[in-house]
């Protein structure tokens, strides 16, 4: 169960290592919720538990953060709807830079290893995290990840989430830097009906720009929305298709591990 949506049966939990037991007079149906006969109890009850996930996720993001640091690591996590091209995005920065700096990834998807496949394909290590009914990674679940990849110290980790725009904003993963990706197909309006994790994210990237000729898309108008949000964010726009607007995004990819190696020195 996610503490934020409800997603998943039965078991509150971190990762499938950790459940709640904890048994009263309450009874909790299939998606989670917890019903009572008190009024109000049922609601104080799943205000608890969000509580209590959440915290507890950030102790581990907290240790995850401490392991990112020692090491010199850049760690990016990469939030989008399903669809975006974070995927392509992703394969088309390793071809461009594997031969120049360390580069994993964990791959979150609640089935199958097809992504993580395509990421192997390059070959940098890769590793996938299925999440089953979940729609989010947490930071526990990473921490497992990371002991079984070999990292290199003064290297990038990208984390590509579940595919999804409500949960993935509140889980912190122990990452540098939230990027969320927008594809221009999903329209403009996606910051303001989602705006947790727009003003979660510190870089937007709007993807799919080769295909603004044949679509509505008003990418002022998006921008200004996103800006509305997080004033802070940064906005970069590109086709990871066609390969127009990459070099900044690898220039600023490049910029930030720097800065994550003078901090490291």
């Amino acid at each position: 169960m996610c503490g934020i949506c409800g997603c998943g049966e039965g078991h509150v939990h971190l990762d499938e290592h950790e459940h709640s037991h904890e048994h009263d007079h309450n009874h909790t149906h299939s998606h989670g919720a917890v019903h009572s006969h008190a009024p109000g109890l049922s609601q104080v009850r799943m205000v608890q538990i969000e509580q209590d996930i959440l915290a507890k996720n950030n102790q581990y993001a907290h240790e995850n953060r401490r392991h990112f640091s020692e090491h010199g690591l850049l760690v990016l996590n990469l939030v989008s709807s399903p669809g975006s091209g974070k995927t392509t995005l992703l394969t088309e920065t390793i071809l461009r830079l594997k031969d120049e700096i360390g580069i994993a990834v964990i791959e979150g998807d609640q089935q199958t290893a097809r992504d993580a496949e395509r990421i192997l394909s390059t070959g940098v290590q890769a590793i996938q995290i299925n999440t089953g009914k979940g729609c989010h990674l947490d930071a526990h679940r990473v921490g497992h990840a990371l002991e079984k990849l070999q990292l290199q110290d003064h290297s990038v980790l990208f984390i590509e989430n579940v595919g999804n725009l409500v949960c993935p904003s509140a889980f912190d993963l122990g990452e540098a830097h939230k990027v969320v990706v927008l594809s221009i197909t999903e329209g403009e309006d996606k910051p303001i009906k989602y705006p947790d994790m727009f003003h979660a994210a510190d870089l937007m990237i709007l993807n799919k720009t080769d295909l603004l000729p044949h679509l509505d898309f008003n990418v002022e108008e998006c921008i200004q929305y996103a800006k509305q949000v997080n004033p802070r964010i940064k906005i970069l726009s590109l086709s990871a298709k066609t390969g127009e607007g990459m070099d900044n995004w690898l220039a600023w990819l490049k910029a930030e591990l720097q800065l994550q190696l003078i901090a490291y020195a």
